[in-house]
């Protein structure tokens, strides 16, 4: 019986590209084992050798150093999912597309999904069967409409997806900021001083997607958080806390899926923000949870309404999961700190944790309240003691002595701690008081100026709402490594500053230094 040509063996070869979170592999148009035009009407295949499996995106090549005839390139993500060695006979054939996607296209006609289709959606896309159409598709059906019991399923299937941590602690707190503020690196200073009078605080955090700096990304110039689970573990029963990325123990893997999907196509809708959200701290292994909603003209949130209905959202699933969930609303009117990425934001938490006389005070203060309200799920402690024991543990240095104990168990960070060499200042045009500041605009000019890639990249802010500035006087200075990426901020900074002085907007003022 003659070979099918549709399912061939190929030699794997490791082609160095980056494609982001998804699976792509390279066949040449002239392969001897595989004729490339049978392939032509699949945008997917899969890869076989024994019983590991891998679906891919299909790119066909002229270009024999991406792949030989007897090859099959496969990209960066693709070669670590399949972990098998250079020059392994592997067997490609057409993908059949997941059974799960029909009840993707159920859901885009409009009708509501049992829990097995939501669990069968959720398997598919953590094991990277989804093409980012086939993810944006399901994100578009579900912003169309999700109901109670859809909301649920997700948030359940999303947190079984992935690790589930186990703590043998009756109360293990954590916290979490729905994000959109500039600077607002709370979670740094509350994990050392709930850790320090003795709660558990195991935080895992995220990366930046879309902003200058994730919580993660700062904490990574302070130490390691690449950590693994049993690390994790130890870690938190040496110091009753830590600050670790949660991808790398990969709690709710397909919420990270939609999330790198929808975030730019500005998909944010309530529902989908609380099953991410809550899933992940579902499998953190959380038992109280602490929500930090920032309102504000150019937040997530804009209006105490909307913060409301988010509340309602959170305390339902919480509660439906067995979890104690606290919702507050806080000020998102402006950054908070003085600094905009990794850099910047770690010094200004290691200022407050230094209790130096020139750490940022709306940081401190916002950490202070926020750590009030998780220490006073300790039965130990009296109603609205929290503040004071906050700023006790604060202000003895036992924070900053929690926290030195925690970099120290997470170990080293072998990132530079430098500010980038180039920079500007935006000034006032004219004498008057900052009536607002753009966060949005301030996270994209930070982004722009390298942030979180250089973790020296960003924006030091000299003002804010209701500081009176003086003609020439600098609002921010911006910090640059790379030439391209200096004169590609300062431009982005000329057409638009972000703030708006005595109803004015200021206008380009920059000064290069």
């Amino acid at each position: 019986m003659p070979p099918d040509p549709s399912r061939s063996q190929l030699k794997i070869r490791r082609v160095h590209l980056d494609t982001g979170r998804e699976n792509v592999v390279v066949v040449s148009r002239r392969s001897k084992a595989l004729r490339a035009d049978i392939f032509r009407g699949f945008s997917r295949v899969e890869l076989r050798l024994d019983d590991k499996t891998l679906l891919a995106t299909l790119l066909i090549t002229d270009d024999d150093a991406l792949a030989a005839q007897d090859e099959i390139g496969l990209s960066e993500p693709a070669f670590h999912r399949f972990a098998k060695p250079v020059g392994t006979l592997v067997t490609v054939a057409p993908a059949a597309p997941p059974e799960s996607l029909e009840a993707v296209r159920a859901k885009i006609r409009g009708r509501t999904l049992d829990k097995a289709e939501i669990d069968a959606i959720i398997s598919d896309l953590a094991h990277f069967r989804y093409s980012d159409m086939e993810i944006a598709a399901f994100l578009i059906g579900s912003a169309s409409f999700i109901t109670s019991d859809e909301l649920l399923a997700l948030t359940g299937a999303m947190a079984q997806a992935g690790t589930q941590l186990v703590w043998p602690d009756q109360i293990v707190v954590d916290k979490h900021c729905i994000g959109g503020i500039p600077g607002n690196r709370t979670s740094m200073i509350v994990v050392p001083i709930v850790a320090a009078h003795g709660l558990p605080i195991p935080k895992t955090s995220s990366r930046a997607i879309t902003s200058p700096a994730g919580t993660a990304d700062t904490m990574e110039v302070l130490a390691r958080v690449n950590v693994g689970v049993e690390e994790m573990k130890s870690i938190v029963s040496s110091c009753n806390g830590c600050l670790i990325w949660g991808g790398h123990v990969n709690l709710s893997p397909a919420d990270d899926v939609l999330i790198s999907v929808e975030r730019p196509l500005s998909l944010d809708t309530r529902e989908q923000m609380v099953a991410s959200i809550m899933s992940k701290k579902i499998a953190a292994g959380s038992t109280h949870l602490l929500i930090d909603i920032p309102v504000g003209p150019t937040a997530k949130v804009t209006t105490a309404m909307d913060a409301m209905r988010l509340r309602k959202l959170f305390e339902f699933v919480g509660d439906r999961f067995g979890r104690t969930v606290e919702v507050i609303t806080t000020d998102g009117r402006q950054p908070i700190g003085n600094g905009i990425g990794p850099v910047l934001e770690a010094n200004d938490v290691m200022a407050v944790l230094g209790n130096e006389e020139d750490a940022p005070r709306d940081l401190r203060e916002k950490s202070l309240r926020l750590a009030a309200h998780l220490l006073e799920y300790d039965p130990k402690l009296r109603g609205g003691a929290g503040y004071a024991r906050a700023r006790e543990l604060l202000d003895s240095g036992a924070a900053l002595k929690q926290m030195q104990k925690i970099i120290d168990a997470q170990g080293p960070s072998k990132c530079s701690t430098d500010l980038g060499p180039s920079s500007f200042d935006v000034k006032a045009a004219h004498d008057g008081t900052v009536a607002t500041i753009d966060c949005l605009r301030l996270n994209r000019l930070a982004r722009t100026a390298g942030a979180p890639l250089d973790k020296g990249a960003g924006i030091r802010l000299f003002k804010k709402i209701g500081d009176r500035v003086e003609q020439g006087e600098p609002l921010y200075r911006v910090y640059t490594f790379e030439g391209p990426e200096h004169d590609l901020a300062a431009s982005a900074a000329q057409q638009e500053t972000g703030y708006i002085v005595n109803g004015h907007e200021v206008p380009p003022g920059r000064t290069p230094s």
